[in-house]
């Protein structure tokens, strides 16, 4: 697709005509010096004293002599045996002519000279007065005029942008792409799979720029701005392309750095530029990607305080999207994963009248998700994309088509026609654990250790109400993890504190057991106990579920209203530290009262995940029976194959928290 720069840096006519290249002015200075070195003849000359060049004549070794009368210098072409004589040691080609150079005396001392020679016989050839060449002196004299006017010329015209690329003048021009009926976007909405709220939004956008009057009529206004906020990867960007390959309008596009200068000033020069295009252009649609490098909330940089460059580009932008001018038709839309950072008068209704939420998708848009993607994947038949789907929890749009992607290339590095589940199964262990390293060398006693751990989480996870039905066991090391348990989550909108206490004593089973089973710990838990403090502390400080300091919450969900670095004392920073240490000690007790009550079966599946490295929920239904309490992911499970089971997010592999613990749910085990 061919973008169009709107810089007006490239010509419109003249297309047959040569570009100026500098490299065309070093050849022509070359030349010059070359022509100016060899332009009088091809000679070798020494210069002597006048007494000197006299002695030479009566030695009869000068033939002829030149005069230049307006340098008061003389020149005496040399017979061959002097000119050997003169240029001692020299190779002398028989076409160069030797010269020896005087300065002469007044002219008539040199004309009773010439007189005395020409008598005494010691001079017998021409002797020619003449004047010398002004070519060489004028070219000397007006070279460096020359070439300052033509180094200035070669400037202006890189300055200006003529040169092929933009300069001093050109860096206030907008860098916007322009997408127009010339070079259409040909991303729609029925290329974005999911995102059925946000797609609602935005279409009606498109809607008012194609039939204005059906909402005018009604008192309606278009709207000003409309803000796609979310977590990377989820599709704003895509959205965005898809407005611009359905509104049939001119599309303005660009990021927010390309704002940002080194020069002062060039932030504003070109958002004015960006919106007096967009003006000529009405009704347009101004795209621009990542706008928290421009919108950041202003005075809170305090290395350059009011004279920040990147306030006065936000105060800018702030004039032309809500200014005393009126921008009638133009609309603009953003994206940015850090709308918490953004200026309050950024983000106010007459700005950005619509701020759209772009979420992870659910499990129905990702099964919308896996079908665009797979549409240019060969898969087998009996490929299950509802399981797929459902397999994959908190992954973005962008990580499911990474999920095809690979899945594809295992399939064709095995040499198979088509994409089978086991290939999507092995991409998601890839994606999620790591690259699998059945080669890393592990003891005996390791291999028992890790195989006590995860039976641990096997074996608490299986009997808790609230704990993620189990997919697959493993102790075969993947990425950093030495061994790693799948599970199938339910997707809940709300977490009771009974989930979350389960999730806690379900991680900490690993290390239950092995201070049970083994009789000391060991550091392969370190992420268990990591994850669970994160829990217990964002359960105390964020939920409110605490004993001794119910319904308290210090987290503040916009990031701009409070500069507190610990919003609470000493003494109450003291109970939160105890309420954390109490609940992960009593969550680790119970685990070890699950592991002592089941210690039989957990002792099966070790020794079953030693023989065979690997086990799935059969396995643990042979052991332990069925779970007494049953879920949407149980009866997917139980209608899966042991083959079929692929995998879910490893227990023991971290998971990337944010900025801030998200609300605690499934996802995170």
């Amino acid at each position: 697709m061919a973008n169009t720069n709107f810089n007006n840096n490239t010509p419109s006519s003249g297309k047959g005509r040569p570009r100026f290249n500098i490299m065309w002015m070093y050849f022509i200075v070359a030349m010059f010096l070359i022509g100016v070195y060899y332009l009088d003849d091809n000679s070798v000359s020494k210069e002597v004293s006048f007494t000197r060049f006299e002695q030479i004549i009566q030695e009869k070794g000068i033939t002829d002599i030149t005069v230049y009368t307006d340098k008061r210098i003389a020149e005496g072409y040399l017979t061959k045996e002097m000119a050997q004589e003169i240029f001692k040691g020299a190779q002398l080609d028989a076409n160069v002519k030797a010269k020896v150079v005087t300065a002469m005396p007044s002219g008539d001392t040199f004309n009773m000279r010439l007189d005395a020679w020409r008598a005494a016989g010691y001079l017998e050839g021409e002797v020619t007065f003449d004047q010398s060449s002004q070519f060489t002196g004028i070219l000397l004299s007006i070279l460096p005029v020359v070439l300052l006017i033509v180094a200035w010329i070669w400037i202006a015209r890189r300055m200006n942008g003529g040169g092929g690329g933009g300069g001093i003048f050109s860096v206030g021009k907008s860098k916007a792409t322009l997408f127009d009926k010339d070079n259409a976007v040909k991303v729609t909405f029925k290329d974005v799979a999911g995102l059925s709220e946000a797609k609602t939004e935005v279409r009606e956008i498109v809607d008012f720029l194609k039939n204005p009057a059906r909402y005018t009529e009604l008192g309606g206004k278009i709207p000003k701005g409309a803000l796609l906020v979310g977590p990377p990867g989820t599709g704003k960007t895509l959205l965005a392309k898809a407005v611009a390959g359905e509104a049939n309008v001119p599309f303005f596009s660009m990021s927010g750095s390309d704002f940002v200068e080194m020069f002062v000033g060039v932030g504003a020069s070109r958002v004015r530029d960006l919106f007096r295009q967009a003006k000529e252009k009405a009704p347009c649609i101004v795209f621009i990607d990542e706008i928290d490098a421009v919108g950041r909330a202003r005075g809170r940089n305090a290395n350059f305080g009011s004279n920040d460059e990147r306030e006065n580009t936000l105060n800018q932008l702030l004039t032309e999207m809500d200014g005393f001018g009126t921008n009638s038709g133009v609309i603009l839309l953003a994206a940015t994963n850090r709308a918490d950072i953004l200026d309050k008068a950024l983000m106010r209704a007459g700005r950005f009248d619509r701020q759209i939420y772009v979420d992870l998708p659910d499990i129905n848009d990702r099964v919308e998700i896996f079908k665009v993607h797979l549409n240019k994947v060969k898969i087998d038949e009996s490929l299950d994309i509802d399981f797929l789907a459902r397999q994959t929890p908190g992954f973005s749009g962008a990580d499911i088509a990474n999920v095809c992607n690979e899945a594809a290339l295992i399939a064709a590095r095995n040499n198979k026609k088509a994409v089978t589940k086991e290939d999507f199964s092995a991409a998601v262990d890839r994606i999620i654990g790591g690259l699998e390293k059945r080669n890393k060398v592990v003891t005996e006693e390791e291999n028992r250790a890790i195989a006590i751990h995860e039976a641990g989480h096997a074996t608490v996870s299986w009997h808790l109400q609230y704990a993620n039905p189990l997919v697959k066991v493993t102790i075969v090391p993947r990425g950093k993890a030495l061994g790693a348990a799948w599970y199938l989550p339910e997707e809940r909108q709300i977490v009771p504190m009974q989930a979350i206490l389960d999730q806690i004593c379900s991680t900490l089973a690993g290390r239950a057991a092995e201070e049970l089973f083994i009789g000391h710990i060991s550091t392969g838990a370190a992420n268990d106990l990591e994850r669970v403090t994160k829990q217990a502390y964002a359960m105390v400080v964020y939920y409110g579920m605490s004993e001794r300091l119910p319904n308290l919450c210090y987290y503040d969900s916009t990031g701009q209203q409070y500069g507190f670095t610990k919003p609470f004392s000493e003494e109450r920073a003291h109970i939160i530290d105890e309420e954390v240490s109490r609940i992960i000690a009593e969550q680790y007790q119970r685990a070890k009262d699950v592991l002592n009550q089941y210690a039989e079966g957990h002792h099966r599946l070790t020794d079953l995940l030693v023989s065979r490295e690997v086990i799935y929920t059969q396995d643990v239904i042979d052991v332990f029976g069925e779970r007494q309490w049953k879920s949407r992911s149980d009866e997917i499970l139980a209608s899966k194959t042991p083959e079929e089971k692929p995998e879910e997010k490893p227990a023991d592999e971290p998971q990337d928290s944010g900025e801030l613990p998200p609300p605690i749910n499934d996802n995170n085990q």
